[in-house]
Order: structure tokens, then sequence, then C-alpha cells
């Protein structure tokens, strides 16, 4: 399965023609809960004819703060509404005392996985469903204890819950903190993995990389992809664009490229013809 997060200006679009190339589309809800008139008629037409998926920005999971308990709840009620298959989120936080508007690093130490995993739970139990954490991009690891691999993994088998696997953040992580990518990767647990992302970044220096969003996928993520379907099987993976979107015949030339990788493993006869 191949997914496309939408962002609003592909909404005439898609209302007009959903690209055959496209199983499955993924929104923050956060831009979409108080929305009424137009924008949430038009949402729910498509929510109503597609496959959807949430990935929150808000959720804060690693916060010292309370977690914001009718949010969640508010949240719960709009995956009913629009028929949400999947929600994730980031293993990171992005408020304390007031709302920070960035993805902070959550600290690799034994205390802070103390302090997430019941976060993760409660979210849990509270929606009634699973939900699938990322591995997002950092820039910075204060007090650092364990390895990123290491506090992921045990974040996620104590909470029980999924992962949401973003090959391009392994990739700029791994430029950005020096390890080797093909290891990260080879050491997640594939029973976690409920899907994937890939997107562009912006190259700031030769050993800073910023994981924008903003361009084409390269090569080296594209590799990274390919490996992650021949270690851990063939997962959904979305094609994550904020900005500097084109019209969604360009994009859809990258879903093509995924696509292509995942009949490679699927289809191993059918793509030795194709090549």
């Amino acid at each position: 399965m191949v997914g496309l997060g939408l962002r609003r200006e592909m909404l005439d679009e898609l209302l007009e023609h959903v690209p055959k190339q496209i199983d499955f589309l993924e929104v923050a809800p956060e831009n979409w809960l108080k929305l009424g008139g137009r924008f949430k008629k038009q949402f729910k037409t498509l929510t109503d004819a597609n496959n959807f998926v949430c990935h929150g920005l808000s959720l804060s999971i690693g916060s010292p703060e309370p977690l914001d308990i009718e949010f969640i709840k508010s949240l719960k009620v709009f995956f009913d509404q629009h028929n949400i298959k999947m929600f994730s989120e980031h293993l990171s936080y992005c408020s304390g005392q007031g709302h920070m508007y960035d993805l902070m690093p959550i600290p690799f130490t034994k205390e802070a996985i103390a302090h997430v995993v019941p976060r993760i739970k409660q979210v849990q139990d509270i929606l009634e469903r699973p939900i699938a954490m990322e591995n997002v991009s950092y820039y910075g690891a204060p007090g650092q204890e364990l390895t990123e691999l290491e506090f992921t993994i045990e974040i996620l088998e104590q909470a029980d819950c999924k992962l949401l696997l973003d090959v391009n953040n392994i990739y700029v992580n791994s430029i950005n903190h020096g390890y080797d990518a093909n290891t990260f990767l080879a050491g997640l647990p594939t029973k976690r993995i409920a899907y994937g992302h890939v997107a562009g970044h912006y190259n700031e220096a030769n050993d800073l990389i910023v994981d924008t969003h903003g361009s084409d996928v390269i090569d080296p993520v594209w590799e990274l992809l390919d490996k992650a379907y021949k270690v851990h099987g063939v997962f959904p993976t979305l094609l994550e664009r904020d900005f500097n979107i084109p019209e969604i015949n360009v994009l859809t030339k990258e879903l093509d490229i995924i696509i292509q990788l995942q009949q490679k493993y699927l289809n191993p006869e059918l793509s030795k013809q194709r090549a």
C-alpha cells in the first residue's frame, strides 16, 4: 500500500480525482478537527471515499506536563467520525509551560522511558486503539544514557505500541549523529512496524541535514527504503510533502518509485521482467 500526506493545497485536485497510485491519505488531525463549512464538507467527502490515517503534531508524549485528556477524547471522536484506520505521533515533545511549536527530542534515558511508557498506554486506553510512535529527527541528545535504537525499542516494547518507521529520519540522524543507518534500520522490531514515511530534506552542511519535507526524496533515502523492505518485508509507505508542493501528477512520480520498490519484493519475477 502506498500513501500521500494530504495538505489543504491538494484538496481541489484530489476531490476531482484521486490517482490510482494512492491507497491511503494521511492528515494531521489538529489541522482538521475544528474546521467547518466548505473545508469540513470537502474533507468528509474524501474520508467517506478513501482510506485515511492520522499523524498527530501536538500530543507531546514526552512532555513533563500532564496529557491533554480533553484533546485526546476529541481525537477519538474525530477518528470515529472519519473512519481513521491508524493514529501515529512523534516520539518527542512540543510543550512544557506553553506550546513550543517544534518537536523536541526526549532524552535517551531510563527515566524518560519510565515517564513516556505509561503516557502512551494511557493514550491507547482512551483512544481504544494502538498508536504508532515515529522515530523522529533530532539535532541534540542531552543527557544521553542509551542509544537512539535502544531507547526506541524499549519504548515500543514496554508500551506495547506500534512503530511509524520514518526512513528519511533514519538517514538524517545517521548523517547528523554519525551512526550507520543500515544497522539502525535492521535493529528495529519488524513486528511493531505499522507503516512508514519517506520525505525530502535540506542539506545545511556536509554534516548537518534538516528534515524539511520540502523537496524530492533523494537516492540514498530510496536505497534505505529498499533495504527496509528487504529486512522487514513490505509495509505501507507514505510520501510526505509539507511545502514547495507540486501538482499531484508530479508527486505520483515518487509514489511510482515506492510501488516499484514494493513490487520488487512482493512480485520478484514481475520486477525482473520489467527490468
